[in-house]
């Protein structure tokens, strides 16, 4: 099919304080089938496991400008002040100075696995792309989690065993692509939920948007996939945007928890903003978006400002709780 893209297999690395680097964490190849596993591998109570409440928070952090490194420093110390510590972090527009700040921050050293740390390649050519930080207190590897079995499991029994990470192109003007971490399925073998973290073309390219969706909304439905989440900026700047969730038979968050209206993320930031009789208004352009869960609760996250007049981001963050 025209839509289908090559999935480059990326990795997932934790800060090794001892050799004072990221070190990639072993994970399945996203290329391969995924396996059954053994049903003995899993508890006899695998509906009670896959009861476990998470907290995402995406935020485009708009780093591809001045002072891109302060801001995003601003916007990171935001997020970890709370008041719920997050398990997930979805970033996006993040440039290679601020990878490399995300990457330094001790808190994300001592807390965090993370997308990108082993090289900078998906950055070269791009003036920007997409970070993904899981809590390391409730994500491990499967190798891990087999070693921690066969040694009594411990607290390390609540941990939600991580699959594989991959990056698929999108069908777009501006280079942009999905970021795809796949997170084994508690109370299903052989299955697999998928963590996407997007940022689709902007401003005039609906038609594009529309592909992305597509693209997007076919790979939580493949098999061996039991759903998942699509999050990020979502650019929605037009009514046919939001209607793409609804076409394609998603949950947005915000409209299942709040209704239709409100929750603008963009252009509503705090900062008197004059915007022209042609130009966008305010809107909600970013979302959390699920197939096979529900959200519990979400809210929109303000930015702050640097200096007397410059938020931190043009767009608010969203903050999403949700039960697996």
């Amino acid at each position: 099919m025209f839509l289908s893209r090559p999935r480059v297999a990326r990795a997932l690395s934790a800060f090794d304080h001892a050799s004072h680097r990221w070190a990639a964490i072993p994970l399945r190849d996203p290329h391969d089938s995924i396996p059954p596993r053994p049903s003995s591998s899993y508890p006899a109570d695998a509906h009670a496991v896959g009861k476990q409440t998470l907290s995402l928070t995406s935020w485009n952090i708009q780093s591809s400008y001045s002072r891109d490194v302060a801001r995003s420093e601003l916007i990171i110390n935001h997020i970890f002040k709370g008041p719920k510590f997050p398990d997930i972090i979805l970033l996006q527009k993040v440039s290679s100075s601020a990878r490399q700040s995300l990457l330094s921050d001790p808190r994300v050293r001592s807390s965090f696995l993370t997308t990108d740390a082993e090289d900078d390649t998906s950055f070269k050519g791009v003036p920007f792309r997409t970070m993904t930080l899981l809590s390391s207190k409730r994500f491990r590897s499967p190798l891990l989690a087999e070693k921690e079995k066969g040694e009594g499991e411990g607290d390390g029994g609540s941990k939600m065993v991580l699959d594989s990470v991959f990056r698929t192109e999108l069908p777009s003007r501006y280079e942009r692509d999905a970021l795809c971490v796949n997170i084994a399925t508690p109370a299903a073998p052989g299955q697999v939920l998928r963590l996407f973290n997007v940022h689709l073309d902007s401003f005039d390219s609906s038609f594009r948007r529309a592909l992305q969706m597509t693209v997007l909304a076919d790979l939580l439905r493949e098999p061996g996939c039991s759903g998942g989440i699509i999050a990020g900026d979502f650019n929605a700047v037009l009514p046919a945007d939001h209607a793409l969730v609804d076409k394609h038979e998603l949950v947005d968050a915000w409209v299942a928890l709040h209704g239709p209206d409100g929750g603008a993320t963009w252009g509503h930031w705090g900062v008197s903003v004059e915007l022209e009789e042609d130009e966008l208004e305010p809107g909600r352009l970013d979302k959390v978006v699920m197939l096979g869960l529900q959200p519990d609760e979400i809210e929109i996250l303000q930015p702050g400002l640097i200096g007397a007049c410059t938020p931190w981001s043009d767009h608010c963050g969203l903050r999403c709780t949700f039960t697996i």
